[in-house]
């Protein structure tokens, strides 16, 4: 596997190589100082052009510049978007030695100054500065509103996830139960953001939870991804309840929210009515 700086020693001496590539930024993981450093990081690199339409859907380009890469998608080509002189065009590609590339070629009027990057190279002076990634990604304090609303959003969709469960509908069950786990992670970054006064980051989709989690509240929220087999939906089902809930209560109590106990209640007598078999329509 060639190293980084092999990488962007690739990459830099294309863009200087050719004219028509005025600038190059990197993004991603690789500009947050606070992502752990691993072989499996990608290279989030955008070239400036004046003119995008000789970039477009060019996989000659891309094998006489950077080498035939072993695996490839570009997504503009897959959504059946005409060539756009003030459009993009994005390669994402994996190299037979594991390096992977995500290069997007734009002009510099769409280039999306959102996120934190840093400027490789800059032949005609279009950046000012680089955008540095301190604070970009950690948790963010939530309102009240936001709060409420993602409380709101997991009760409700476990509704569902029963049904499914009753009516043995293990793909529907699955499906729903990521949405329902994704408002327990919001719940769970919230918590470990306020234990660290919202100054770290817990990564995309909670990926680094584990590294700020209690080791007890971290193996609950292993335990909500379950298997297809009845007992286990249940049991992970009741389990995100749970472990929702008392996270949600310390989240609450911390930051001065209230925390909706009729709501939870509420859901938690729905489900095990459908788990006992006991709703029934009444003859009379």
């Amino acid at each position: 596997m060639r190293a980084p700086q092999k990488m962007f020693d690739l990459i830099l001496n294309v863009a200087k190589n050719d004219e028509r590539i005025r600038a190059v930024t990197l993004a991603g993981s690789r500009v947050n100082k606070n992502c752990p450093v691993d072989i499996y990081q990608d290279f989030d690199i955008t070239f400036i052009v004046n003119d995008v339409s000789p970039f477009y859907d060019n996989e000659k380009w891309i094998e006489q510049t950077f080498g035939k890469p072993s695996l490839m998608q570009k997504p503009e080509s897959m959504q059946l978007i005409p060539p756009d002189n003030d459009g993009k065009f994005v390669y994402l590609m994996i190299f037979a030695d594991g390096n992977r590339i995500d290069l997007c070629v734009t002009c510099k009027k769409n280039y999306d100054e959102s996120e934190p990057f840093e400027i490789l190279l800059d032949k005609d002076n279009l950046f000012t500065k680089n955008y540095p990634a301190e604070n970009f990604w950690n948790v963010k304090r939530p309102t009240s509103k936001l709060f409420d609303d993602c409380c709101n959003e997991f009760h409700w969709c476990l509704n569902n996830v029963a049904k499914g469960i009753a009516r043995d509908e293990v793909s529907y069950v699955m499906q729903m139960m990521n949405y329902v786990r994704d408002m327990l992670i919001v719940m769970l970054e919230w918590y470990v953001g306020m234990e660290n006064d919202f100054e770290v980051t817990a990564g995309k989709f909670g990926k680094y939870l584990k590294n700020f989690l209690p080791n007890s509240i971290y193996q609950r929220f292993i335990k909500t991804y379950f298997t297809a087999e009845t007992n286990a939906m249940w049991n992970g089902s009741f389990e995100s309840l749970y472990l929702f809930g008392e996270v949600a209560r310390i989240v609450a109590a911390k930051l001065d929210f209230t925390y909706n106990e009729a709501e939870e209640k509420a859901i938690e007598n729905y489900m095990n009515q459908v788990k006992n078999g006991e709703l029934d329509i009444k003859k009379n």
